[in-house]
C-alpha cells in the first residue's frame, strides 16, 4: 500500500482554488473602506470594527487572512496598518484600485465566472452582460466606476506611446466617459477629438469634471457602431471594444469603421495580448471574462490581422504598450 504524504499531494493546484477567497476578502475590505481608515497609521481591531459597524472577531479574521497575503500588516496583536499593497485600496490615492476590486468581487463579475461550467458546455455566456447592466443601475454604476479607474491606469501610457498628433483629428469610438480621449488631447494639443458612444453614455460623460479647457477641441457624437460610425476624423480609436464581441459582430463594427476611415487615415485598436502558448497572461485571464460575460474573446495577432483584413484593413504595426497591452495600427486597404 502506498503511503501518501503531504509532499505527494498537488498543493500547487489546490492553492489556485484560493483565488475566490482572496477576491471576496479584497472586495469586502474595499467596501468597508478599511484602507481609508488606516491612512493615518495603525488601528486597533476594536476601533476599526466600531467605525464600520461590523463584528469585531469576523473583521479580525478577515484582516489576518489578507495580511497573510501581503494586503495590510498586523503590526501588533489585533492591530493593523496599511501595507504597500493595501495603500492602493485607499479611495484618495491616484491610481486607486478600490473601485476595480468592488467590481471584480461584485455580483456582475462573479456570477458570470461561476457560470463557466455551463458556458463551456453551451458556448454561450452565463448572462447577457450589457442587458444585465441596463436592468441593474447599481451594478452599472459599479461597472462604470471600475472602467473609469482602469482607463485612468492606462490612459496616460496610451496617450504618450503613439503620435496621435500626426493625424490632426481623432474619434474615440465606444470611448465611455472620455477619460482616454482627454489624456490624448492634453498630450497632443493640436488634435481635435470626437467622443462617440451611445447617447445615454455621452450624457453621463458630459457631467465629468475633466473637460475644462477642451470645449473647442471636442464634440460628442451619439453613435451605434453596429449601424454606422461617424465620418470626419483621420484617426479612429477603440480601446477594449473589439474584444467584447464575437467575430461576426466584431467584423460588423470594423466594416463600419472602414466606411468612416479615409484612405489616408488609420484605425487604432488597444487590446490585451494573448501571449505565448502555455504561459500566463492578462489576455488569457480576460478571455475567460469575455467568454462568460459578453460572448467576446481575446485574439492573437494573427486573428486580429485576419479579422481586420476581412473588414478592409491591413495590420501595419503592433505596438507593445506595457505588460500584456498592445496597440494595433491598421490602415485601409486601398487597392
Amino acid at each position: 500500500m502506498i503511503q501518501r504524504t503531504a509532499s505527494t499531494i498537488p498543493l500547487q493546484i489546490l492553492r489556485m482554488t484560493d483565488g475566490l477567497i482572496i477576491n471576496q476578502a479584497l472586495c469586502a475590505a474595499a467596501s468597508l473602506r478599511i484602507a481609508d481608515l488606516l491612512r493615518n497609521g495603525p488601528g486597533d481591531i476594536r476601533e476599526l470594527a466600531a467605525a464600520v459597524q461590523v463584528n469585531e472577531q469576523a473583521l479580525y479574521r478577515m484582516l489576518r487572512f489578507l495580511a497573510g497575503q501581503g494586503v495590510f500588516r498586523e503590526t501588533r496583536s489585533r492591530e493593523f496598518a496599511n501595507s504597500a499593497l493595501s495603500e492602493w485600496l485607499r479611495s484618495d490615492v491616484p491610481g486607486s484600485v478600490r473601485r476595480i476590486a468592488l467590481f471584480r468581487g461584485g455580483p456582475y463579475f462573479v456570477s458570470a465566472l461561476t457560470g463557466l461550467r455551463d458556458t463551456v458546455a453551451t458556448g454561450a455566456p452565463a448572462h447577457d452582460a450589457f442587458e444585465r447592466l441596463r436592468q441593474n443601475p447599481e451594478e452599472a454604476q459599479v461597472f462604470d466606476d471600475a472602467m473609469t479607474d482602469i482607463s485612468a491606469i492606462w490612459a496616460p501610457l496610451i496617450a504618450h506611446s503613439y503620435d496621435f498628433g500626426q493625424w490632426g483629428s481623432l474619434t474615440d469610438l465606444g470611448g465611455g466617459n472620455g477619460l482616454l480621449l482627454v489624456n490624448i488631447l492634453r498630450a497632443h494639443s493640436g488634435v481635435r477629438g470626437v467622443l462617440a458612444d451611445q447617447a445615454h453614455v455621452l450624457e453621463r460623460a458630459k457631467t465629468c469634471d475633466f473637460w475644462n479647457g477642451l470645449s473647442d477641441h471636442i464634440r460628442f457624437e451619439p453613435t451605434d457602431f453596429f449601424r454606422s460610425v461617424p465620418s470626419g476624423s483621420r484617426s479612429y480609436l477603440m480601446k477594449n471594444v473589439v474584444h467584447d464581441w464575437n467575430d461576426e459582430l466584431a467584423l460588423r463594427i470594423l466594416k463600419n469603421c472602414r466606411h468612416a476611415v479615409p484612405h489616408d487615415g488609420v484605425l487604432l485598436l488597444v487590446e490585451y495580448s494573448v501571449g505565448e502558448e502555455n504561459t500566463p497572461s492578462t489576455g488569457k485571464t480576460i478571455d475567460m471574462v469575455m467568454l462568460t460575460s459578453t460572448g467576446g474573446r481575446e485574439r492573437t495577432i494573427a486573428e486580429h490581422r485576419e479579422l481586420l483584413a476581412a473588414a478592409g484593413f491591413r495590420l501595419a504595426e503592433v505596438i507593445l504598450l506595457e505588460g500584456d497591452v498592445i496597440m494595433l495600427e491598421a490602415k485601409p486597404i486601398t487597392s
